[in-house]
């Protein structure tokens, strides 16, 4: 039976589908205030426009690191399709908020509008993640979880180029702003209504208000067990090497190619045909169970994509000498977006079926406060890229350098990975056994 049979199922489409809106909105609202500050609130702040982009991007990682142990313990304390609702019934207040600040174009007001939404998302996490082992059989995890990394980075680029689009509407204010993301999060939350119930695990759980000292025992708990820590460090340097490659696309395609705005769109849609070729793979390649061992062979895959771009150098193209009108005829162009295809595809076969080991082989009453574990692993890594980029390029690394080093730390990662992790062995030593066979 093909992953898309799950579409058809009650079990798995609404949660899809509620899982879909929510990444679209978080990506439509922050483009678009990405797009107003830059281009309409600048002149009204008396902070630069740079400064609140950046911090725009803090601003929403933020809540991950507060919140997540609360809503580790919320998702295994109480009902997750009940908690859900309650989520995006928030989202819908929270998009209320955003309208709002759109129409007084009030800066400071609408990063604290994204300061809640990321706090919806950092609630929503666990319960997505924690509530798929609940709905799904184990030979379905693979494919449920290949579905849903594979609608996120499709919601991620079409909320840019929507939320870019509609930010940039001239004559109609913020009216299209408005309407979009309260749209969508209404829709969301009609979807959430389908959810089956997940009754929960750990009810008589006693909820720990401290919040730096459930932080801290939330990843005392994770790190205590190898295997849990050593897949949670693992799926963190998938996030860490993502944020890095496509905070570098655009930079990459400006230097490199010569490309003009909407060819840089285009580069940056070849991580999304990626993401979504491995994800259609790792169920057919995992054979329907969860497979850790495909991810040493797709970080390698990975490491020679992005060595293949550090080895095409910097042509210095002149600026705008790539559009959509001629790249499908320059071989350099293309060349580039299959390597970005290709780490795309490889990051999918990487990260998916670590995602799936980890949901399986977490303890049924404390998945979720895994899940937020992971969580804030996964915000420190993002925000260690951030400052890793920045390092490299204050120590005069070129773009295609940047790839260069990132994939060589990723050989020594996964490697690292390979002698702490024995089991990681064995099902790589039997992957490349079953494909010799």
């Amino acid at each position: 039976m093909s992953q898309f049979s799950l579409l058809t199922t009650r079990r798995f489409l609404p949660l899809f589908i509620t899982q879909f809106l929510g990444a679209l909105n978080d990506n439509i609202f922050r483009f678009a205030l990405v797009i107003f500050i830059t281009f309409t609130l600048a002149e009204r702040s008396p902070l630069p426009a740079s400064l609140l982009v950046v911090a725009s991007g803090g601003i929403f990682i933020l809540p991950f690191f507060l919140f997540s142990a609360f809503a580790g313990q919320f998702a295994d304390k109480y009902e997750k399709a009940r908690l859900i609702r309650y989520i995006k019934f928030a989202e819908i207040l929270i998009m209320a908020l955003g309208a709002v600040g759109f129409w007084l174009q009030n800066a400071v007001f609408l990063l604290a509008v994204l300061f809640l939404m990321g706090t919806q998302s950092a609630f929503f996490g666990p319960l997505k993640y924690g509530i798929l082992p609940q709905h799904l059989r184990e030979g379905e995890l693979t494919g449920g979880n290949a579905l849903i990394q594979m609608a996120t980075y499709i919601a991620i680029l079409l909320g840019a180029m929507i939320g870019g689009f509609i930010a940039s509407l001239r004559g109609h204010g913020a009216v299209p702003v408005i309407a979009c993301v309260a749209g969508v999060a209404v829709l969301g939350w009609l979807a959430a209504l389908k959810i089956p119930s997940a009754p929960p695990p750990a009810a008589a759980l006693r909820i720990d208000w401290r919040m730096g000292r459930a932080t801290l025992q939330l990843l005392r708990t994770a790190a205590a067990d190898r295997p849990t820590l050593v897949l949670t460090l693992l799926i963190s340097w998938f996030w860490f090497e993502g944020a890095t490659f496509l905070s570098m696309v655009p930079m990459l395609g400006k230097d490199l190619l010569g490309a003009d705005e909407q060819a840089v769109t285009l580069l940056n849609a070849a991580f999304t045909v990626g993401i979504g070729i491995g994800s259609l793979l790792c169920e057919t390649l995992s054979r329907r169970r969860v497979e850790i061992g495909l991810s040493p062979f797709a970080a390698l895959g990975l490491c020679v994509c992005a060595l293949d771009l550090w080895w095409q150098g910097a042509g210095g193209a002149a600026p705008g000498s790539l559009t959509l009108g001629n790249f499908a005829t320059d071989p350099a162009a293309l060349r580039v977006f299959a390597d970005l295809a290709g780490i795309g595809a490889c990051g999918a076969l990487y990260i998916v079926p670590l995602n799936a080991a980890l949901q399986a082989g977490a303890a049924v009453d404390y998945r979720s406060r895994v899940i937020a574990a992971l969580n804030v692993m996964n915000a420190l890594f993002m925000v260690a890229s951030a400052l890793f980029t920045m390092a490299c390029f204050k120590l005069g690394a070129s773009i295609p350098q940047v790839f260069a080093i990132v994939a060589v730390m990723n050989v020594l990662a996964v490697g690292a990975a390979l002698i702490a992790l024995p089991i990681l062995r064995e099902r790589a030593a039997a992957v490349l056994r079953h494909r010799n066979a």
